[in-house]
Parts: structure tokens; sequence; C-alpha cells
């Protein structure tokens, strides 16, 4: 199985759509769906209905919705741009480096 280039808490750069250019934190990464929440964007108004069983009133609520991962890249703070991801093996570890200068992912 192949390492993931984009995990969860990794800061990301939203590369098309309304929140093109913005940077976020990945809260929530779906494999199965190749999809990521990212804090603070992608925000979307839902219409709920109120639920009294859990006490959950009804309106009109704000939350973040999923973005496929075609549409993000991974932040590179040393460069303060949008990178690719790569990998090397060291110490028999598959460890995340940035392409454009090498340096290792936190």
């Amino acid at each position: 199985m192949s390492a993931n280039k984009i995990r969860c808490h990794d800061e990301v750069v939203v590369l098309t759509g309304k929140d093109k250019g913005k940077i976020g934190r990945v809260k929530f990464l779906c494999l199965s769906k190749k999809t990521v929440i990212v804090s603070g964007i992608n925000v979307v108004k839902k219409h709920q209905k109120p639920v009294p069983n859990k006490n959950q009133p009804g309106g009109i609520i704000e939350k973040e919705a999923f973005i496929h991962l075609s549409n993000v890249a991974i932040f590179n703070a040393a460069l303060n741009k949008a990178d690719r991801v790569g990998f090397k093996i060291k110490n028999g570890k598959k460890i995340r480096i940035f392409k454009s200068n090498g340096n290792l992912i936190k």
C-alpha cells in the first residue's frame, strides 16, 4: 500500500474553487472518497431540522464541506507556496519530502 501524500494536520493550499489560494489545516481525511475537510475552508450553509430528542435546535448552520484531494496541495512554509510531495527511504522508513527543496515534511 502506498503512503499518503497528504495527512491529517498538514497545512494545505486550495488550488481551485471559491476558496482558491487560501491556506488551512486538514481536520479530516476520507481515504475511500479521496476527500479532505480543511479548517475554515469551503464553508457551506446547511438547513437543519430541529431534533427535540437530542435537544438540537433547527435553523441554518455553517459547516466545512469536503474538498477533493486533487484540489489541494501541501503548503511549503520555507518557500511560502504550494508544493508537491516526494518520498525517500531513510533508515528503512519511508519519509515525505518537499519536491522543490528536498526538506522533510513534519
